[in-house]
């Protein structure tokens, strides 16, 4: 099987995802596009990622450019903000960092967001690579260009669509993240399943035993479909526009939830909580079956992912409130993503707060329905 998978921008080759299982052929890939030695790079990573891999990545890449520098910024969503990509170009202007030097991302989702939020911006634009490290980031945050920050309490409120010139996904770093962090990327890889291609759902939940005992051939299998369903969707809708807000399945209940809870629930837990509030939707407005709810369900349990709030300190009325702070609101409506069957999508802006209210109360139920 193929470890390359070619990304398209309007029409146009962009950039390359490489799956591989070692940073051993990254300076190869970097001179390829073009980065010599007159170049400088800045790894961007932050105080989880920058113990276990910064040393090694700087000392396999600075023998290919003028300057090699890492600036490591706190970890954590409550450092994804404006301050944090101030720091990044205090450093870039101290190193003297102009238009043709590069960003390097090495982390999960919020240093990847981050960095190329500032590169994007960075005078005016300069180069970034993505080297994601979580399961997260490889399947979806690192892939079609979305780049951004939170602003107060609102979740990726400022932004750029910036694409990367390359990402490259080194698979052992997988083997690092502790169990929970591991499995909160396996929400991303289900919803994909779930708005694109029921069959390629099944087969993750056929191979779950393999994914949570990390086979890294498996894995490689799995994310390659996922980076796949991802990247057809951006290529045809790159600035969300239509189709690519089908990859929000999950997230209007998810992201007000992940809020509430001080982000102490992970990103892609709070994803799941949101794909079992429109999944009940789904059935309970639509022509999206029983049955299928429950599988989800199941599924979601299966890869240890949570279906249901247990002691929540908020309730379903604040979570509801929240959802209509969310940067997808669409003229006082919330656009909300609901399936006709598991791997087809669809957006709805006629849900009124009641039946979204239902939603959210679901995941305050014991048997949840």
């Amino acid at each position: 099987m193929s470890h390359i998978i070619p990304v398209t921008y309007e029409g146009k080759p962009c950039y390359e995802i490489h799956l591989e299982q070692s940073f051993d052929i990254l300076p190869e890939l970097l001179r390829a596009l073009g980065y010599g030695q007159e170049r400088k790079l800045c790894i961007v990573t932050d105080t989880n990622v920058a113990p276990l891999y910064a040393s090694s990545l700087r000392e396999l890449l600075e023998q290919h450019f003028s300057l090699c520098t890492v600036h490591v910024i706190p970890a954590g969503e409550d450092y994804k903000n404006t301050d944090t990509v101030g720091t990044v170009y205090e450093h870039l202007i101290q190193k003297g960092f102009d238009r043709k030097d590069l960003l390097l991302a090495l982390g999960g989702g919020v240093v990847g967001d981050l960095t190329g939020f500032a590169a994007a911006t960075y005078l005016r634009g300069i180069d970034f690579i993505q080297l994601p490290t979580t399961l997260l980031a490889q399947v979806d945050s690192s892939i079609g260009g979305k780049t951004g920050v939170d602003f107060l309490q609102y979740k990726n409120m400022v932004g750029a669509f910036y694409m990367p010139k390359l990402v490259y996904m080194n698979l052992s770093t997988l083997l690092s993240l502790p169990k929970r962090q591991y499995l909160s990327g396996m929400g991303e890889i289900l919803k994909h399943g779930q708005i694109k291609d029921g069959t390629y759902f099944a087969e993750v939940s056929d191979h779950a035993e393999a994914i949570l005992n990390q086979q890294l051939d498996i894995l490689r299998k799995i994310i390659y479909g996922s980076c796949v369903i991802k990247r057809d969707v951006v290529e045809r809708d790159p600035k969300e526009q239509g189709e690519r807000a089908l990859l929000n399945f999950g997230h209007t209940i998810g992201h007000a939830v992940e809020k509430l809870s001080g982000f102490s629930l992970l990103h892609g837990e709070c994803v799941a909580l949101g794909m079992v509030g429109a999944a009940y939707l789904s059935w309970r407005y639509g022509s999206y079956q029983e049955e299928d709810y429950r599988y989800l369900r199941e599924v979601l349990k299966r890869f240890q992912l949570p279906v249901m709030l247990a002691d929540a300190a908020f309730s379903p009325e604040e979570v509801l409130a929240a959802t209509k702070l969310d940067k997808k609101m669409d003229s006082g409506k919330v656009k909300f993503v609901l399936l006709k069957k598991p791997g087809e999508a669809y957006l709805t802006r006629e849900l009124n707060d009641e039946q979204i209210l239902e939603g959210i109360q679901v995941l305050f139920q014991e048997d949840s329905k």
